[in-house]
């Protein structure tokens, strides 16, 4: 049985328009952006985060440094209560 070309369209335009929604209902939760460095162990690493608030955005930023400069998952709880050396937010 073959399948309707307008069938076929029809199923494009479906996924081509969910994967829209997707990608433009992720996009407007991001509202707020920080930049932060953080010191551990003796290694300083700057990264940036993004969310829908600061502290969704600095907890974002914190996960990227720590994940850079933290080994195993005792140092990584270690980083993440270590405060920032700067800190810095904004809209996005």
């Amino acid at each position: 049985m073959a399948v309707r070309r307008t069938t076929k369209w029809l199923v494009v335009l479906g996924i081509v328009g969910l994967v829209g929604f997707i990608v433009i209902g992720s996009m407007t939760r991001v509202r707020r952006s920080c930049n932060m460095c953080l010191t551990f162990k003796g290694r300083t690493e700057c990264r940036s985060g993004a969310g829908a608030t600061d502290k969704e955005a600095m907890s974002a930023a914190r996960t990227v440094a720590c994940g850079v400069m933290a080994n195993g998952m005792d140092q990584v709880i270690e980083c993440e209560n270590t405060q920032p050396d700067s800190l810095a937010c904004g809209n996005s």
